[in-house]
């Protein structure tokens, strides 16, 4: 390891350039968001974590677009039966 380095004509920029087709962004996401893709990726035996999240945007653009209405009504049907089944687990647990 040399005492001092000469950086005189040194260029600043990344080190890779950035493919066609990609654009290098800054973005905020949620921790407990990037940290479900790091440990999908961690899971599998490594990768790239932003590889996996730009396949998920692009599967909820490629896929079926559904109208919110529609998707409100699933989910909203799906709390109550989740519901429904806690509440019938309550009443034989305390006829017990």
């Amino acid at each position: 390891m040399r005492k001092e380095y000469d950086f005189s004509h040194g260029r600043r920029g990344p080190i890779l350039p950035v493919p066609k087709g990609k654009t290098r962004i800054t973005i905020r996401l949620d921790d407990d968001i990037l940290g479900w893709f790091r440990a999908r990726v961690h899971a599998a035996g490594g990768g790239n974590y932003q590889t996996l999240i730009n396949q998920a945007l692009r599967r909820i653009i490629e896929g079926p677009n559904e109208p919110l209405e529609v998707v409100v009504r699933r989910v909203v049907r799906q709390e109550l039966e989740a519901g429904r089944g806690a509440r019938s687990r309550r009443r034989r647990t305390q006829a017990a």
